[in-house]
């Protein structure tokens, strides 16, 4: 579904990304760990387009799309979650939500957010509140409902489970499992490399703009360089 070539981006002169190489399947969830400021923030903007790519290739669906505006890529299936949720606090959740829905007017837009607050129950009882006062967590799961309703057929994932206490991990992962069932490609950017390999089926580790290593998520936990630079083992 997404395949990336030869990838490389900059910061004015400074090149963060430098040559990657990925590819995520349909029906997949694929997941990139790695440390802080290994570029994997970088990696998922330059995918949704609000990063430019200074060379390489991104195909999605068999089309590239390196070039194509980020407004053009959702509209051809492909959405973000980003880092630091970047809702918009002064509206409400509801508003939020039919925000993530700008590309249509149909009458299926009320049936994505009534699916929407299934998944996620708690945004049904603040739908009238503001974003802005939500807890940390509530405001994760509207930045997952509302990426949702752009209808994507593969959303890139940024950080969900950043600042977030165990069991609202817990939580926010198993939503993503759930993606499945939607039949929802992921790509999940994340810190923490436990809990994303243990829902992933294949990972790639980041480290310094570059891919070092890959393969199936259950060899990557078990693997002594992963377990020693990232899971504390």
């Amino acid at each position: 579904m997404l395949s990336i070539e030869g990838l490389r981006s900059k910061y004015g002169r400074i090149e963060v990304l430098h040559g990657i190489d990925l590819e995520v399947g349909s029906g997949e969830i694929v997941t990139v760990v790695g440390a802080n400021g290994a570029g994997k923030t970088t990696l998922l903007r330059c995918l949704s387009g609000v990063q430019p790519v200074a060379a390489g290739t991104i195909t999605f669906r068999g089309e590239d799309i390196s070039r194509l505006p980020a407004h053009r890529r959702v509209g051809l299936g492909l959405a973000q979650s980003p880092e630091g949720r970047q809702i918009f606090t002064n509206l409400t959740v509801e508003d939020n939500l039919r925000l993530g829905a700008y590309l249509y007017s149909d009458d299926r837009v009320d049936t994505d957010m009534a699916d929407a607050f299934a998944m996620f129950p708690v945004l049904r009882e603040k739908r009238n509140l503001n974003a802005g006062g939500l807890s940390g967590g509530q405001q994760q799961m509207l930045a997952i409902a509302r990426a949702l309703m752009a209808r994507p057929v593969c959303l890139l994932l940024d950080e969900p489970s950043m600042g977030l206490a165990p069991i609202l991990v817990d939580q926010i992962l198993e939503v993503v499992k759930n993606l499945r069932s939607l039949e929802v490609t992921t790509l999940l950017v994340e810190q923490n490399a436990f809990a994303a390999l243990s829902i992933a089926d294949r990972g790639y580790v980041m480290e310094t703009g570059r891919i070092t290593m890959s393969g199936p998520a259950e060899e990557l936990i078990a693997d002594p360089r992963v377990r020693a630079a990232y899971l504390g083992i």
